[in-house]
């Protein structure tokens, strides 16, 4: 469809919506009744007499009724299949010309950005969802699980590991009803409605929002880590403060194979802790001490881990016999701050980079 031709489309679809109040009110009202007089639609609605027979008038123009000139003139309702098919058809042609004009924005692979629009944060879940790796980890109300679910089940078939918490837990589907199996490896609920929405993809790509900002309230916000190194403080808040105090509704984390790539430290002890046996790690990360990038491999000697899951780290001895603690982002006490962290059997794994 030409420019040009699009641009009339888009002001017909315009002008057969421009209804003002009155047009609103007559309209509906022929609706719900089928057929009405002007004065029986001035007593049913507040149109001022005198305009009434402009405002249906208006809306005969528009296709929207039929005025059968009677004593008195009695406006019919057209069927809205038919009033609005013009409409439909154009719409669905003005929607594939103007996808077809759309330039993405361009996005700073390290932005970090406000956004209020409840399509833009839907939008970048389902990207944050599409574009992981190896591991997710989600806090999503039950409306959200339903909306996703489909896509969970694929990228959890891919073998991506999926931590999914649900709130309220008032509202998650019962275990005993739903398949939780299909989307996520574990599955936690947490009470009440203050736990914000989230998702973070490998530990980076990340958005946090206000469930108040999926219902279109202004005054709250979604906030996008678009694969920002700052994306471990949204993973750090879902590990230490929503997953921890939400109750296990699914868990099966012992299906999937070695060797497993994981961003949270917290998760690597407590897979290490579940499996039990010899293990083995490559880490990416950095020198504590000095910041500069580090890949040590070698063979988990200990593992330490506190109940509450605030404390997680591991030693890995080296194939020269160094003695090297772990621990994940902003570490301190350690040596090694682990960024990516696979373990294998038998051996450390070899990684692609």
């Amino acid at each position: 469809m030409p420019s040009d031709d699009l641009r009339g489309t888009i002001e017909r679809v315009g002008d057969r919506f421009n209804l003002g109040e009155y047009e609103i009110d007559a309209y509906l009202t022929v609706l719900d009744h089928g057929q009405l007089t002007a004065s029986e639609i001035a007593d049913r609605t507040e149109i001022p007499q005198p305009r009434v027979y402009d405002t249906v008038r208006s809306l005969s123009d528009r296709g929207l009724v039929e005025l059968r000139e009677s004593r008195p003139m009695k406006i019919i309702a057209v069927d809205p299949d038919d009033a609005f098919s013009d409409v439909q058809s154009s719409l669905v042609e003005m929607v594939d010309e103007l996808a077809a004009r759309y330039t993405a924005p361009a996005r700073d692979t390290e932005a970090v950005s406000l956004v209020k629009s409840r399509s833009t944060i839907l939008r970048y879940l389902e990207e944050v969802i599409d574009a992981a790796e190896y591991e997710l980890s989600l806090s999503l109300t039950p409306d959200l699980l339903e909306r996703f679910q489909d896509l969970l089940a694929t990228r959890h078939h891919e073998g991506i590991s999926i931590e999914l918490l649900v709130t309220p837990a008032s509202s998650a589907p019962n275990p005993d009803e739903y398949d939780y199996s299909r989307v996520a490896t574990s599955v936690r609920a947490r009470r009440g409605i203050t736990s914000p929405v989230i998702a973070v993809a490998d530990g980076e790509y990340s958005i946090y929002a206000t469930q108040d900002a999926l219902r279109d309230d202004q005054d709250r916000y979604g906030v996008i880590f678009n694969r920002s190194a700052l994306g471990f403080l949204v993973s750090g808040f879902f590990g230490t403060v929503l997953w921890t105090t939400a109750t296990e509704l699914y868990s099966n984390g012992e299906d999937r194979p070695f060797p497993r790539r994981y961003s949270s430290i917290r998760r690597t002890v407590k897979d290490l802790m579940e499996e039990g046996g010899e293990f083995y790690a490559t880490i990416e990360g950095r020198d504590v001490e000095t910041g500069a990038p580090r890949i040590v491999r070698g063979l988990i000697t200990d593992i330490s881990f506190e109940m509450t899951e605030e404390v997680a780290g591991l030693t890995l001895e080296t194939e020269d016999g160094e003695a090297l603690t772990v621990g994940g982002r902003v570490a301190a006490l350690e040596d090694i701050e682990a960024h990516e962290i696979t373990v294998g059997r038998n051996e450390p794994p070899k990684i692609d980079r």
